[in-house]
C-alpha cells in the first residue's frame, strides 16, 4: 500500500510495525492515525510489550510506554508522519491538559502533524424531505409538517399533546462525558417554563434512574426511553424544537448535525465538533444571519439553564424562530468536504 489509515487505539500499533519493518529494510509505507476520542487508549500492561515482537527500543517515553505501561494509541500517535481527529477544536484542546489525557505533551510536539476534520452527515439516511421512519416529511422552503412529527412524538411517548410546549429532545448515552448529569440538574428550569423533554438512551445505572425519576415527578412533561430504537432516534430528532449534546468533551459530535438538518436547534456545550458546527443564538448573530442553535461556555448549571431560558425566549419570537431554523437546515455537514480533506493529508504524504 501507498498509505496505512489506522483509526483509534484498537488500530494504534499499525503505525509501529510500519516502522519496524522500514528499519528491517522494507519499503518506507506512510500512515495516518485518526483520533476518535482520547480517552479510550487501549493500556496494557509492560509484560505484555514481548508479545507484540516490536524492537526492544520503541517500549520507551519515545514510543509506546505509557506511564509504566503499554499504550496502543500512543504507539500510533507517536509513529504516524500524520495525525487527524474528528474537528478543528478537538484538535487543539486534546494539545492541552484538560483535554489531552495524558497524551498532551506528546501532542504538543507533533503540533504540525495534527490536522482536525469534522466527521460528515449521510444525508440519504439523515433528511427530513426523505425520513420514512418520521410522522411527515418536510424541508427548509416547506417546514410546516414538523409540527405533525412533533404531535407524532409526544403521543408515541406519552407526553401532553401541546404543539405551544417547547419540546427538548435527547438521543445520547447516558453517560456523565454526554452531559446528562448536568441535564438532570436543569428538568425543573424546563418543566417550570412550560416546556417538554424526552430522552432517549441507556448508560449509567444512576443516570439512568435518576431520567427515570424525573419522568415519574412530571408525568406528561417528561418522558424517558431506556434503551435505543433506531425509529424513535428519527421521531425525536424531528419531532423536537430542540436537541441538547450538553457533553463535557465531544470530539465531534453528529446529534447535532442530525438536529440541524432537521430544524431542532442544538443546545450545546461549547467544546470539540460542537464548537466548530453550531453558531449561537447570541444577539451579534441573529442580527448577521449566522445563529443555528443555543451554545452555554461553562459547563455548569448555570450555564445550561440560561441556555434553556434563551431557547424559550427566542421560541416566543415566532419570525426570528422560524428563520433560525431555516438557517440551520441549509447547512451543509456531507461528506464532501471531509473527503477533500483526507485527500489534501494523502497528498501532502505521497508528494516527492
Amino acid at each position: 500500500p501507498d498509505i496505512v489509515h489506522a483509526h483509534d487505539w484498537h488500530a494504534g500499533l499499525a503505525p509501529a510495525y510500519l516502522r519496524a519493518f522500514q528499519r528491517d529494510g522494507a519499503p518506507h509505507v506512510a500512515s495516518v492515525m485518526t483520533v476518535h476520542n482520547l480517552a479510550y487508549q487501549g493500556v496494557f500492561p509492560a509484560s505484555e510489550f514481548g508479545v507484540l515482537q516490536l524492537p526492544g527500543d520503541f517500549y520507551a517515553v519515545d514510543g509506546l510506554e505509557f506511564y509504566g505501561h503499554v499504550s496502543f494509541l500512543k504507539a500510533g500517535l507517536f509513529y504516524a508522519d500524520r495525525i487527524t481527529t474528528v474537528s478543528p477544536t478537538y484538535a487543539r484542546e486534546i494539545q492541552t491538559q484538560a483535554h489531552g489525557a495524558g497524551l498532551h505533551g506528546l501532542l504538543q510536539t507533533r503540533t504540525h502533524d495534527i490536522s482536525g476534520i469534522l466527521n460528515g452527515v449521510d444525508y440519504t439516511i439523515w433528511s427530513p424531505s426523505i425520513d420514512e421512519a418520521i410522522a411527515a416529511r418536510y424541508t427548509a422552503a416547506k417546514p410546516a409538517a414538523k409540527s405533525k412529527c412533533k404531535t407524532a412524538l409526544q403521543e408515541r411517548v406519552g407526553l401532553a399533546r401541546d404543539d405551544d410546549a417547547l419540546l427538548f429532545g435527547v438521543v445520547s448515552r447516558l453517560t456523565e462525558q454526554k452531559g446528562l448529569d448536568l441535564l438532570l440538574s436543569a428538568v425543573p428550569d424546563i418543566v417550570q417554563r412550560g416546556g417538554q423533554l424526552v430522552v432517549l438512551g441507556t448508560g449509567d445505572p444512576a443516570l439512568e434512574t435518576g431520567m427515570k425519576n424525573a419522568a415519574a415527578a412530571h408525568p406528561g412533561a417528561v418522558a424517558v426511553v431506556l434503551g435505543f430504537d433506531e425509529t424513535l432516534s428519527h421521531s425525536i430528532i424531528a419531532g423536537s424544537d430542540v436537541v441538547m449534546v450538553p457533553s463535557r468533551f465531544e470530539p465531534c459530535g453528529l446529534t447535532q448535525l442530525y438536529a440541524l438538518a432537521y430544524g431542532s436547534l442544538p443546545l450545546v456545550h461549547r467544546v470539540g465538533g460542537l464548537a466548530d458546527t453550531v453558531a449561537d443564538c447570541s444577539l451579534e448573530n441573529l442580527a448577521d444571519g449566522l445563529a443555528t442553535g443555543f451554545v452555554f461556555e461553562h459547563f455548569d448549571r448555570a450555564g445550561i439553564v440560561a441556555a434553556i431560558r434563551r431557547a424559550f425566549a427566542l421560541k416566543g419570537r415566532r419570525t426570528e424562530w422560524k428563520a433560525v431554523v431555516k438557517r440551520a437546515m441549509t447547512q451543509n455537514f456531507g461528506w464532501e468536504s471531509a473527503a477533500l480533506r483526507y485527500a489534501e493529508v494523502y497528498q501532502g504524504l505521497l508528494a516527492p
